[in-house]
């Protein structure tokens, strides 16, 4: 059987049973809502598993499943040389949302990384320490300032509420997931004009470690023709 992980709950679920409807597979949920099964009809050999989305990344990675729909950000963050350990399949052209740098609007002569390095270095002449980001993505933030050359700065984790670390004066910056900037906007905090880290979206992943037999690879072509993906070599 070729496992199939999709989110457990809320809109990811109902936007991923959709793309698979729309495209003549259907995914439903069996039992009760507390039940995390599922069924599927339109390909032979297709399990539907109901997972977290934050556990996809894992379950992918370890070959539990073998495909998955879960965020590019997610995988990215979890999983190091993430293109080594799954294949992306298809993008699913829903759940966008950007990792972005924010910095307080108070920072006029703050615009973009440059300037972030800028400050970075002046606060730590200043204050001693480094520049505080608050962040839960550490892997994607800090890779991507280390390829934009920022240095003199320390991530900070922040599980909930990021936007609100600066007025609680735990972080200078932040580095959050938005879909529309208000959030952001709300807490005075503005997206450096450069600070796109990644913009993410809902993809469907194939895991590398899976048990890639006749069986799982035969379904995963029938559902490629069915879908619209081009199968890998895995």
């Amino acid at each position: 059987m070729l496992k199939l992980g999709v989110p457990s709950k809320g809109r990811l679920m109902e936007q991923t049973f959709d793309w698979f409807g729309a495209r003549g597979v259907t995914l439903r949920r069996a039992g009760s809502v507390r039940e995390y099964s599922g069924a599927v009809d339109g390909i032979a050999g297709l399990e539907l598993v109901l997972l977290a989305a934050g556990e996809m990344p894992r379950e992918l990675a370890a070959g539990r499943i073998h495909i998955g729909v879960t965020g590019s950000d997610l995988v990215r963050e979890k999983l190091a040389d993430w293109d080594r350990q799954v294949a992306a399949l298809a993008p699913m052209g829903f759940g966008h949302a950007d990792l972005v740098l924010a910095v307080p609007t108070a920072w006029v002569d703050v615009d973009t990384l440059d300037d972030l390095d800028a400050a970075a270095a002046a606060f730590r002449r200043a204050h001693g320490h480094r520049l505080r980001i608050a962040t839960k993505y550490h892997r994607l933030v800090r890779d991507f300032l280390r390829a934009n050359g920022v240095a003199d700065y320390q991530l900070v984790d922040s599980q909930g509420a990021t936007e609100g670390t600066v007025k609680n004066l735990t972080a200078e910056a932040v580095a959050d997931i938005t879909s529309s900037g208000e959030t952001l906007r709300a807490n005075h905090l503005k997206i450096l004009a450069d600070g796109l880290v990644h913009a993410s979206q809902a993809t469907l992943y194939a895991a590398r470690a899976a048990d890639w037999a006749p069986g799982p690879r035969s379904a995963l072509e029938a559902l490629s023709r069915r879908t619209g993906f081009t199968a890998p070599a895995l």
